[in-house]
């Protein structure tokens, strides 16, 4: 195979064709470069690039390869970090001007782990400002390779456009309020929100404490579960990361899902656009035919917790961003900057109600998920919304909650979910399908979503760039 036609593979096809040395790791990582150097001008999906390094591993991966010390089926395969994930030697911004130019004083936890692993670091890719909703006005703000006029998806913007654009072959990023999802939808590609605490936050830039999740997106099922199985797992650095073992997400049978029982609750899913109601009936057939039981479930009420999310993330960011602000309140873009003016306007009482709210959603979650196995929803509410319209969100309160309808309430609770490609609108863009379930049950994430892919070619479709 030519470098030329590297750049869609699945990392579980690349790492086949690294190991039996049919392509070596310096010659992926100088296409994806210059491919990166073609296709970046115009999609401003990295913050920077780091190929001095990035060439550096790649022939230390291929020396050790040919020493038959191959580590795994992420030696040599070239993927980017989120620009808030710590990278020792690199500068990590977060999308804040103000940290442009800060070197972490080491690697964050994730990086460390899939550098371990073998992976090759590309470069740093574009986020918003501080992981929240808006890209900082000095930012240049990624495009959506499907279309330059469509939402390319926040907060996790750059690795969204990076990974459908074929710039690598997968990334991290992260989710307080939907911010893996959120880009998955918009670029058509598969990510997996971890359980919190899943995978260690330590290195990782903060917005919310207890709402951030670290977790990857590729372009397939079988590559997400790649990705987790090396960054998940009990770290001295970070105690809130848990001691449950990290099971071998790709080690289920996934051309069943005989004996699974999937909720979906019709009234929850209901207030979407045609697109994304056609493509989840279309899944609900899919994983029908491969063997689940599909059964009428109803949500708990998610209107207190979606109402509540705003609050309870500005308290949390307030603190994560004492030393700057409001210090430096003038080198905030006003969208961040408005969520911290917030949190000043919250009493403790009212904050101790809210975390009730979200304790009780989160325990009635969990008897939910005592009945089903995994849980059906859109990815969002509406199918690829414009540039235009999403800049109008902060508008209209209403359309803010209904845009996280089924993404917030799951970094609330905790539980974790998978997004994936479900088909396209009219005009050719990507909508999506969800599944969550019960906490620290990622390997059942992956196996419906590998089974739902073994099925369905939806991921396997790419922007004309």
């Amino acid at each position: 195979m030519g470098t030329d036609d590297l750049h869609w593979l699945e990392i579980t096809e690349l790492a086949k064709l690294i190991q039996l040395r049919r392509v070596s790791p310096v010659e992926v990582v100088e296409a994806m470069l210059a491919r990166i150097d073609r296709l970046d001008r115009r999609i401003h999906a990295f913050v920077r690039t780091t190929p001095e390094l990035a060439l550096e591993q790649a022939r230390h991966a291929e020396a050790r390869i040919a020493r038959r010390e191959y580590l795994g089926p992420l030696h040599g395969v070239p993927i980017a970090f989120k620009d808030l994930n710590w990278t020792r030697g690199v500068p990590t911004g977060a999308g804040m001007p103000m940290f442009r130019d800060w070197l972490p004083p080491c690697d964050g936890t994730v990086v460390e782990r899939l550098r371990t692993a073998g992976a090759v670091m590309l470069g740093k890719l574009q986020m918003t400002e501080g992981a929240f909703a808006d890209h900082h006005p000095a930012v240049t703000v990624p495009l959506n390779p499907w279309h330059p006029d469509h939402w390319v998806g926040a907060s996790s913007s750059g690795t969204g456009a990076a990974v459908a654009a074929g710039l690598c072959f997968g990334a991290t990023g992260s989710d307080t309020g939907g911010s893996i999802r959120f880009p998955c939808t918009a670029n058509g590609v598969t990510g997996i929100k971890p359980t919190w605490g899943r995978v260690s936050r330590f290195g990782a830039y903060e917005l919310a404490a207890t709402l951030d999740h670290v977790g990857p997106m590729a372009r397939s099922a079988a590559d997400c579960g790649l990705l987790l199985g090396a960054m998940a797992g009990a770290d001295p650095n970070d105690p809130t990361a848990s001691r449950q073992p990290v099971p071998d997400y790709l080690g289920g049978d996934e051309r069943s899902l005989a004996g699974l029982v999937i909720g979906i609750d019709d009234a929850y899913v209901a207030p979407v656009e045609p697109a994304i109601a056609e493509g989840l009936r279309a899944a609900a057939d899919v994983l029908r035919r491969l063997g689940a039981t599909l059964r009428p479930v109803r949500m708990p009420d998610v209107e207190p917790v979606i109402a509540d999310w705003p609050v309870d993330c500005a308290v949390q960011t307030a603190v994560a961003h004492a030393r700057t602000f409001p210090a430096r309140r003038a080198e905030y873009g006003p969208g961040l900057a408005g969520l911290l003016e917030m949190a000043t306007t919250v009493s403790g009482i009212d904050y101790q109600r809210v975390l009730l709210r979200r304790a009780d959603f989160t325990g009635r979650m969990h008897a939910l998920f005592g009945e089903i196995d995994l849980l059906l929803m859109p990815g969002q509410v509406w199918a690829s919304p414009t540039v235009a319209q999403m800049a109008r969100l902060g508008q209209d309160p209403s359309q803010f909650s209904a845009l996280v309808r089924f993404t917030a309430p799951f970094d609330s609770s905790g539980h974790p979910a998978i997004t994936m490609p479900s088909g396209f609108t009219a005009a050719g863009l990507p909508v999506s399908i969800q599944l969550a379930a019960g906490h620290f049950r990622e390997d059942l994430l992956v196996r419906a979503g590998r089974a739902f892919q073994r099925e369905t070619d939806w991921h396997r479709r790419h922007p004309r760039l």
